[in-house]
């Protein structure tokens, strides 16, 4: 979190009743990683896509696997706690369905020789299964290719890929929740009252940063009042973003929205708050821990969620289907939600966020 701009048909416009989403995943609250565990996840609501039309539908796993197959997940980085809520859906799904996983992650999205290392480094290890969180589809198409002579299987994971680049994976319709942060901001938004943006889509060349900007683009496009000053592309590590935005505020002076990724929304609070511009509007296009405080504070107006715990989770299961030859969906798209100060009190964590007291773990080992 490949170029990507549409891959499949555009699917219904996404549910934007947070309400709505959290009862028809029937959860119960998990304060404690524990409870947590105990919490029946499924069915969860998401977008059947295989075909490349998405139909509603609910993803249920199996109850566990045949055999304690081996698995071998890699990830772009465990550098936010959007990437360790992924973590959490696999690691407690693996220790639902009593399979082995081992987790490598590459240290950023500038890392993809690290990552195509790591791949090699999966298939060494005689894998039955990779899931990936790729860098780059593109670039480790390739690789894809290998392991697919090879005879194992890949699931994809959260980050967007080339069509049919694998059996089966699983993550948002990039462009639809691009869309529905657009649309959370018109909905925060008076009317004749002048939008003048720069987004901070994310780093170039992943996909999801591409298509996040082109959903947002179409929402705002809406609004004639709305304008996008420019486009800044950049890693999504705080530093990075914090000079993009500093640059922006001294090269667009009539900016009065930034919208972007999460860690664009964390360096922007301080940013605007040290130039006083208490006029400017902070969106984020994604979720982390931060962004939830920030909404909860009010420095910022709201985010997207795609529920990545809940990504995670069915990734294992994926994985175990493609092994043991059983019916799946090669590709699951979770329901991209807009999430603000009204919203918020009825948001479902569990499959947004691990819990605060969890510690990412590596490893798991089958009983």
């Amino acid at each position: 979190m490949t170029i990507m701009t549409c891959l499949f048909a555009r699917r219904p416009r996404p549910i934007r009743s947070v309400l709505g989403m959290a009862a028809g995943l029937a959860l119960a609250a998990a304060a404690t990683p524990a409870a947590a565990a105990e919490t029946p996840w499924f069915p969860m609501k998401i977008f059947d896509a295989s075909s490349g039309t998405a139909k509603p539908a609910e993803y249920t796993p199996l109850p566990k696997a045949e055999k304690p197959y081996k698995l071998c997940v890699l990830f772009p980085h465990m550098k936010d706690s959007f990437w360790v809520a992924v973590a959490y859906g696999i690691v407690k799904q693996a220790e639902a369905m009593n399979v082995n996983m081992n987790l490598y992650e590459a240290g950023g999205y500038e890392n993809l020789p690290k990552q195509l290392s790591q791949f090699d480094d999966c298939m060494a290890s005689q894998p039955d299964a990779i899931i990936v969180g790729a860098i780059s589809g593109a670039g480790l198409s390739k690789k894809f290719e290998e392991a697919k002579a090879k005879g194992v299987p890949v699931v994809g994971v959260t980050n967007p890929l080339p069509p049919n680049a694998l059996p089966a994976a699983n993550y948002v319709d990039f462009v639809a929740m691009g869309e529905v942060t657009g649309e959370g901001l018109l909905a925060q938004t008076k009317p004749g009252d002048k939008l003048n943006i720069v987004t901070f889509p994310g780093p170039a060349g992943s996909g999801w940063a591409e298509s996040f900007n082109e959903g947002f683009k179409k929402a705002v496009a809406k609004n004639p009042n709305a304008k996008i000053l420019a486009e800044k592309f950049g890693d999504s590590g705080v530093a990075v973003q914090l000079q993009l935005i500093q640059d922006a505020l001294q090269a667009y002076p009539s900016m009065n929205v930034i919208w972007g990724t999460a860690p664009t929304a964390e360096a922007a609070i301080g940013a605007v708050a040290e130039a006083g511009r208490n006029d400017l509007k902070i969106i984020s296009s994604y979720e982390n821990q931060a962004m939830l405080d920030a909404l909860n504070r009010g420095d910022i107006l709201a985010f997207a969620t795609q529920y990545p715990v809940g990504e995670g989770a069915i990734a294992i299961d994926q994985a175990v289907r493609l092994i043991e030859k059983k019916p799946v969906i090669s590709l699951v798209q979770p329901v991209a939600t807009v999430i603000d100060r009204t919203t918020v009190p009825k948001l479902q964590m569990d499959l947004v966020l691990a819990p605060a007291s969890w510690t990412p773990v590596y490893s798991v080992k089958a009983k």
